[in-house]
This record gives C-alpha cells, structure tokens and sequence, in this order.
C-alpha cells in the first residue's frame, strides 16, 4: 500500500509540473512578457521559489545560469535554459551599436576618495556599474579606503557623492565607526547620520559571505545602495580552503561571489569596491614579491586594480595596475585623522 501511495503521488507531481510549464507556455505566447510569472515553463510554484531565492525581476533571471535557477527552484534543465531566452529575448539583450554603450556609460557615476591625487589616477573616482579592488599588505591603509568612501559616497554628487548609502560586508572584524565619525566631522557632516546610513554586516564563513551579498538585492532600491565594500574579499576563503587540494573549491566559490558582486553593480549602476590580502612569493628573485590572494580568478572579474603599499611615516602609495580604459600609474597621498588626504 505504502509503495502504490508512494507512486500516486509522485505521478500526481510530475502532472502538476507539466500543467505548469504548459501554463507557462501558454503565457509566454501572448505577446512580449513583462513579470517571471509570464515566462515559459515558470508556474505558480515555480515563480513562487524563484521570488523568495531572490529572482524577481526579467533582468534578475536573463543574468542567470541555468545551474542557478536549477538550484533556486528545481527546474529542469530545458525549463531554466527556456526562461532565460524568454527574458533575454524581452529585454533584448542581443547586439546593439557601440553607440549605445557610449550613451549608457554618459550615465556612471564616480565617488571621489578625497584625494584628486587619487581621483586623477583613476579617471575622477571609483565609478559605478564596476568592480574596484585594492590589495597591499597589513597597515597598508586598504580598509581606511573603506571609511573614506563609505562616507563620500553619501555627499551630493557636486561635492564628489553620489547622495547614496553603502552597504558594508566586513569579514575581518574590522570595522570601526569612530573612524567613520572622524571623516565625516572633518566634512562638516552629521556624525550620526552618516553612521546610520551605513549598513554593515558581519560575514562569519564563506558561505555566509556569498550569501549577505546574494540578499544584498534585497536592500539597493529600499535604502538607496550607491556602495558595496566588501573588507576583505578572500579572507574568509583563504583560512577555510587549506592546501592545493582544495585550490579548485576556493576558486569556484569566489568567481560566483565576484559575478554576483558585478551583477549587482551592473544591473543597478552601484560601485563595489573589494579589499584583497597578498602572500609573498617565494619564486620572485628580484622586485616585488607581493602578489593578492586569488589568482586569476579575483584578477580577471576586478575591471579596476589598485596596489596599495606603505611609504615614509603616514605616507602611501597607490598604484594602477589594471583598468579597461586607463594607463598605469602612481599617486602619492596621506592617511590622516582626517581620511585620505594629498600631500
């Protein structure tokens, strides 16, 4: 009796599926489709795992892999392959004219670092729809980048903001508002209104990394998100993936983390600026032998890459070592009481 049971239902499941990819179908043919519940293969149920995985919006799954809505609602593989055509295909996210692009990046914005020093280097401050990464060695000033622009971003955008508010994933413990308090009182700003502005999130693991910043979708259009700093990036992954044997784990979970990171900045015109921790390499006989955890990996997904390193008393030096659009070079600044300031 248990068995027959056992096999009613699982027939009475698979037709529930089938109605609703037929449903799905049947919705996805009426003209161009407009909400999830419309694409082909996505039922009642199906729309319903998708919202609560975070999958809200057209644009949220035509960025998506199957693997990911494979995942996030049990769909086939067909299905999934499906909804992603549909919603690419209503978004006609095809080819277009280099043109447009010009006219869609008319619409970035920059954060200023407090230091035209720095903003000349990478051409006027951390812009939006991009990935910013900075790595140097311990006391290099990596996490001071973080408060400066945790502030800044809040100034109106003719003082170098954004008129935004940041979203701070701290993996180091590292976080300290009276460092905030310090930058903003050197601004003439309220103290208190910037801290509240700032929504800060301990990540305790990897997992729990991947995972604030996959919720953090929830949060950009209600608070205003114009910044995500993640401080740092690999720590979490560097102590919980020990030895060559699990390199190849460490390194899938951070290119997922790394394109959710660039979907969010993408999709909602927001900067993500990322701080990275170095090892030292043994193998270099001559210059420097510091190179930032991640390898390939973390290189290839940060668009800007900025090496920080320690000078003479409270002097540092910022380095541009990759940039899609920018030549290589130095600036020369200060970290102060006061934030980041020239010299």
């Amino acid at each position: 009796m248990g068995a027959k049971k056992e096999k009613a239902t699982e027939a009475a499941e698979e037709e529930t599926e089938e109605t609703d990819f037929e449903a799905g179908e049947r919705k996805g043919k009426k003209g161009k489709i407009t909400s999830i519940t419309e694409l082909p293969g996505i039922g009642t149920q199906s729309a319903e795992k998708l919202i609560k995985a975070g999958y809200k919006t057209l644009e949220s799954i035509a960025v998506a892999s199957p693997a990911e809505l494979i995942e996030a609602a049990e769909l086939g593989e067909i299905t999934a392959a499906k909804a992603i055509n549909a919603a690419r295909e209503s978004l006609e996210m095809g080819y277009e004219t280099a043109d447009k692009i010009a006219e869609r990046r008319e619409l970035i914005g920059r954060i200023s670092t407090g230091s035209i020093e720095i903003d000349n280097l990478i051409g006027g401050g951390v812009e939006t729809q991009s990935l910013t990464e900075i790595y140097g060695q311990y006391a290099s000033g990596k996490t001071q980048w973080a408060f400066q622009l945790a502030v800044m971003t809040q100034l109106p955008k003719d003082k170098g903001g954004l008129n935004g508010n940041v979203l701070y994933i701290d993996s180091e413990n590292s976080f300290r508002p009276e460092r905030v308090i310090s930058i903003a009182k050197h601004r003439g700003l309220d103290p208190d209104k910037i801290l509240k502005n700032i929504y800060v999130a301990r990540a305790y693991n990897s997992d729990h990394q991947m995972l604030l910043a996959e919720k953090a979708a929830d949060m950009i259009k209600e608070k205003n998100i114009k910044l995500i700093i993640v401080d740092s990036l690999t720590a979490q992954f560097r102590s919980e993936f020990i030895g060559r044997g699990t390199l190849s784990d460490r390194q899938q979970k951070l290119n997922k983390h790394m394109h959710t990171l660039m979907r969010l900045a993408e999709m909602n015109n927001l900067a993500v600026l990322v701080t990275n921790q170095v090892m030292s390499r043994p193998d270099i006989m001559f210059g420097d032998p510091t190179a930032p955890i991640g390898g390939h990996i973390v290189a290839h997904n940060s668009k800007t890459r900025l090496y920080l390193r320690k000078s003479k008393e409270d002097k540092r030096v910022a380095k541009l070592v990759d940039s899609p659009s920018l030549p290589d070079g130095e600036a020369l600044y200060r970290v102060t009481p006061n934030g980041l300031e020239d010299i």
